[in-house]
């Protein structure tokens, strides 16, 4: 007689707890072993290190997922408010010390793995770095999620998961050169596929009005669609039990693979479909100076965030939710303008497919959507033609339409018909050509809109977008943004989070303002002492990084003065490489003794986009400035220009705890907040920047004699600006700034060749849009001010403990604090 067949859902067993391995030392090698043998199919004797490695990985991996699995259940059961987090980048770094430390295993895993003849550092080595972010925007997005997770708040992180991330970094002569980012070619043990789970995502064709039952609706005919696979990572909290998702998309055809065309011998077209789908995941950020260009971005874009919205709704939501109360159960946080495509997404889905009248879906779509914007720079500001949206989106462009012009007839209600007003506003921009201004849309649809530091967010509401700061009075807020401390403390500068545990006890790590009780201690010497020496090993730490890494040299007991960054114009590396040939100048041309210098090391870490020739430029030419001045005996050694090809968050971890000195350089009112500026600060660097930024708060939080300020203030630059700039003006006038123009026109750096880095000179006299040579005086003036403080350690010493205790509001728990409190009211739920 066959057995009773029971649901799969109904087993005893499937409904009794998830239990995670015993948290030992005996444990933990039971479940390494049995990974190595069962998942890796290799005996310990035979296996490879890349064997041992994801087998580690895996085990670490179990202990997290029974809780991950039970966290998932709960929500679903509790539908309690959630966030989703929309983010075309995620810049997460290493996972595996950071999941050690979440599950409290580094101890008893470090332990096991040597009672197995391991040495756990050598397994560290081998983990790729998953290349998923750029800059600052996929860490700010890596460290919002770490928090949410710590601070056991229900949210899923959704992204793409490009095979190839931005691109591997390599200099070739001294330029950049983009090669694939091949994170993936061992495999990632960190993340679990669902293909079964895969979202079709549909492109192009047409629209058609039809009758349903008498009412007029729309329907998209779609002239192709591809699969969006799913691909989940944990995220857990620190030592809280809580595990987050982070469910990243990966794009393949709906079919593949054409037998009969391949039998056919045409083996290139049978494979077509799938060429064509898996472009949409394979780099971040294509480059975009084409017009193919501009439509994969577009692509991508709304790839991950249809593919988002619509697994939220099916396999997130209870069944026969009422989407009435959908803003009672999500936000849909916009990290900046490339998810801002779910806007339209989400009322298509509400009106055409879920048929709810068009004000009921408006007012739903406007409760579940807030807006980050993360710059003031226009052309950052992003905008898509009205021909590729309606060739590629005809639906979603029908429906921008009707947004804005039902938001433009709330506008001439209010301010009657001011035609100026009304174009000004429009997300439909006319000129210079017809284009969909996306913050405008992200502005109208958001229940919030924030900017990231305080000077940013009035700006913002000020300059940028000031129509809407008047129409929406209430909609702007600030929230300054932060970072994670497990990572960017407790892990990267071991040495000082011991210190820091040993004064404070552990429960700084997820209460980063208590880091201000170490201000008492800093006028004990002792105290001043073990934070030198913790400075000095982290140094040794760097530079031996950096000799093995890249075959580089740190200068012996030099100033470290670091600047990484991606390499914008706006970010203005080239005032520091003006700095620099200052320096070197006044040596070769013995006007200035090498012993007259303070020594220092600088430290570039950057990178520029494919198409962004003028940094690209920037970039050749800080290494061949790197290559004369390291290799002149004149220089007696005492400077060095040191760029270290493809900086990531793993050598962010040996770079940002060894700064001295931390440049945040940017032209005031130009960078939105940073957030370098705010790791070095924690890990007692000190800051020579400009008021601009997060520069802003945390120079009122340290003390002007903690912080390096120099530079004109945002309203001197808009002063300047409408006076009339002239550059060449400040070439002229100022000697130190001429020769060193001087010196990089005349060829030094480039074997005598002037017309190497003539457009970068050219572009300084003539051009100069973010004021390099007007702030070069005072940036010149207090970087003299630098080597007067530093040459007194013991109260440099004390200035950088007091930039770690008075940093502790840049914590991104205190961002996520301020998100819930003023924008998402998603409680923990512990």
């Amino acid at each position: 007689m066959a057995p009773e067949r029971i649901s799969p859902a109904k087993h005893p067993l499937a409904l009794a707890p998830v239990t995670a391995p015993p948290s030992t030392v005996d444990g933990f090698v039971r479940e390494f072993l049995n990974n190595l043998n069962f998942r890796q199919g290799v005996a310990l004797s035979f296996s490879s290190g890349n064997d041992r490695y994801l087998a580690l990985a895996e085990t670490v991996r179990d202990y997290l997922m029974a809780r991950w699995l039970e966290d998932q259940r709960r929500q679903r059961e509790r539908q309690a408010k959630g966030v989703c987090y929309l983010s075309a980048e995620y810049l997460l770094g290493k996972q595996l010390d950071n999941n050690l430390l979440a599950s409290g295993l580094t101890e008893i895993a470090t332990e096991a793995l040597a009672s197995c003849g391991i040495d756990i550092d050598e397994l560290r080595r081998l983990e790729l770095e998953p290349g998923l972010g750029n800059g600052g925007l996929g860490r700010l997005a890596a460290c919002f999620i770490d928090s949410l997770a710590t601070m056991s708040v229900p949210s899923i992180g959704y992204g793409l998961r490009y095979e190839y991330g931005i691109f591997r970094q390599t200099f070739v002569d001294g330029q950049q050169v983009e090669q694939p980012d091949r994170w993936l070619a061992m495999g990632s043990p960190w993340e679990f596929p669902h293909p079964e789970a895969a979202q079709t995502i549909s492109f192009g064709g047409h629209t058609e009005k039809y009758d349903d039952d008498g009412v007029e609706r729309t329907r998209w005919i779609p002239a192709w669609n591809v699969q969006a696979v799913p691909f989940n990572y944990m995220v857990p909290g620190y030592q809280n039990g809580r595990v987050n998702t982070l469910r990243l998309w990966s794009a393949v055809a709906t079919n593949a693979f054409d037998l009969g065309v391949f039998n056919a011998g045409d083996y290139a077209e049978a494979v077509r479909a799938q060429t064509f789908a898996s472009n949409i995941s394979k780099v971040l950020y294509p480059e975009d100076s084409t017009p193919q260009g501009k439509e994969l971005r577009l692509q991508q874009q709304y790839f991950f965030v249809a593919a988002s919205i619509r697994d939220f709704l099916d396999n997130q939501l209870s069944e026969g939710y009422d989407l009435a109360n959908l803003p009672n159960r999500v936000i849909f946080q916009l990290n900046d303008t490339h998810p801002v495509i779910a806007v339209p997404e989400l009322m298509r889905v509400l009106v055409d497919e879920r048929h709810l009248e068009w004000a009921d879906a408006w007012a739903i779509t406007q409760g579940c959507f807030a807006y980050t914007c993360h710059t003031l720079l226009p052309e950052a500001l992003e905008e898509w033609s009205v021909d590729l949206l309606g060739r590629l989106l005809p639906r979603h462009l029908e429906i921008i339409f009707r947004i804005n012009e039902e938001f433009l007839a709330a506008v001439r209600e209010q301010f009657g018909d001011d035609e100026l007003r009304i174009r000004n506003m429009s997300i439909v921009g006319e000129y210079p050509h017809r284009s969909v201004r996306m913050a405008y849309l992200a502005t109208v649809a958001g229940a919030k809109v924030n900017g990231v530091a305080e000077l940013h967010s009035q700006l913002l509401r000020d300059k940028v977008l000031p129509d809407f700061a008047e129409f929406f009075p209430g909609k702007f807020t600030n929230v300054t943004n932060g970072v994670t401390p497990r990572r960017f403390l407790r892990l990267a500068n071991p040495g000082l989070s011991s210190l820091i545990t040993d004064a404070l006890g552990p429960r700084w790590v997820t209460d980063l303002e208590r880091l201000r009780e170490l201000e008492a201690y800093a006028a004990d010497p002792e105290f001043r002492a073990a934070f030198a020496a913790v400075k000095a090993h982290n140094k040794v730490r760097l530079a031996t990084e950096l000799k093995a890494r890249d075959g580089l040299e740190v200068g012996d007991g030099h100033l470290l003065d670091v600047m990484v960054k991606r390499l914008h114009e706006y970010k203005r590396q080239m005032l520091k490489v003006l700095h620099i040939v200052t320096l070197y100048e006044g040596i070769a041309s013995g006007r200035v003794a090498a012993s007259e210098i303070t020594p220092r090391t600088f430290v570039f870490g950057a990178k520029a986009a494919p198409g962004y020739a003028m940094a690209k430029r920037i970039i050749h030419l800080i290494n061949a400035v790197g290559s004369v001045v390291n290799d002149d005996p004149r220089v007696e050694g005492r400077l060095k220009v040191l760029f270290p090809p493809n900086y990531d968050v793993t050598l962010a971890e040996y770079v940002i705890p060894a700064a001295d000195l931390s440049e945040q350089i940017s032209l005031a009112g130009k960078e939105a907040s940073g957030t370098g500026n705010m790791k070095f600060a924690l890990n007692g660097a000190l800051t020579i920047g400009t008021d601009d930024g997060a520069n802003v708060e945390i120079r009122e939080l340290v003390g002007d004699d903690n912080f390096f300020l120099f530079g004109m203030t945002e309203p001197e630059v808009e002063a300047l600006w409408a006076k009339g700039y002239r550059p060449s003006e400040y070439y002229q006038t100022d000697a130190d700034l001429r020769r060193a123009m001087d010196l990089i026109a005349s060829g030094a750096f480039s074997g005598g060749d002037r017309s190497t880095f003539e457009p970068i000179i050219s572009n300084l006299l003539y051009d100069d849009r973010f004021m390099v040579l007007a702030d070069y005086a005072s940036y010149v003036a207090a970087q003299k001010t630098v080597d007067a403080a530093y040459a007194d350690q013991d109260a440099w010493t004390r200035s950088a403990i007091l930039n770690v205790a008075r940093c502790g509001y840049f914590s991104s728990d205190r961002s996520m604090r301020d998100y819930i409190d003023r924008i998402w009211h998603t409680p923990p739920t512990p």
